[in-house]
């Protein structure tokens, strides 16, 4: 009885978990429903209430704003609103700062989060999993030559960590893509990804003289 009451958990769990998950998803996104007035949401057009179309709604609104946002008209009304708030004192630091990370993350030329490295941490011979995010800036980069800036995630919560900058030399780049290095943290190594052969380069003979 315990071995099958096991089974069912480990087949319920995942489940149960996920659509928790898209639960909260959806319902975050139907949120934006209280963005159109009262008198034409579906429970006052059609008396009762229509799941997903706070959803529909959303990427309306993020399509629009992109299609938007790559004309010239779009992109002077982008530089008037960034101008207004970076007026306002507080919002100006949280506003600039978000909107370089996510520049940063979104970039299809840069670094961050395109790697999973293997590092030494918290100490020597103590290896986790980290993601590059890129080198070292400001006057950082003055004092630390040949380094990359990594983070380091927590288990099983990701989105929680510590960000570094170690030696180039002593970071390890991994064969594996982001999504199964994210995997393997989130498990707590439970899950390891596929294992891949190493491809050993071929050694070309030296030409005598």
């Amino acid at each position: 009885m315990k071995r099958y009451f096991i089974t069912g958990l480990l087949m319920w769990i995942p489940l149960a978990i996920t659509l928790w998950v898209l639960a909260w998803i959806l319902g975050t996104l139907d949120s934006t429903m209280l963005l159109v007035p009262y008198q034409w949401r579906p429970e006052q057009l059609f008396g009762f209430d229509i799941p997903g179309l706070g959803v529909i709604l959303t990427v309306l609104i993020i399509l629009t704003s992109g299609v938007v946002g790559h004309n010239i008209i779009g992109q002077r009304l982008l530089r008037y609103w960034e101008g207004l708030l970076s007026r306002i004192p507080v919002v100006k630091s949280i506003y600039n700062g978000v909107k370089q990370v996510s520049d940063t993350l979104f970039s299809s030329s840069g670094e961050a989060f395109r790697k999973a490295m293997l590092i030494q941490y918290p100490r020597q011979g103590s290896w986790t999993i980290a993601f590059m995010t890129g080198q070292p800036g400001g006057d950082v980069a003055n004092h630390l030559t040949d380094h990359i800036s990594v983070y380091v995630p927590t288990t099983p919560n990701p989105t929680s960590g510590f960000f570094l900058m170690v030696p180039r030399s002593e970071a390890i780049e991994l064969d594996m893509t982001v999504d199964e290095a994210l995997k393997y943290i989130v498990s707590m190594g439970v899950v390891p990804p596929p294992r891949k052969p190493r491809v050993q380069k071929a050694v070309v003979p030296a030409l005598d003289n």
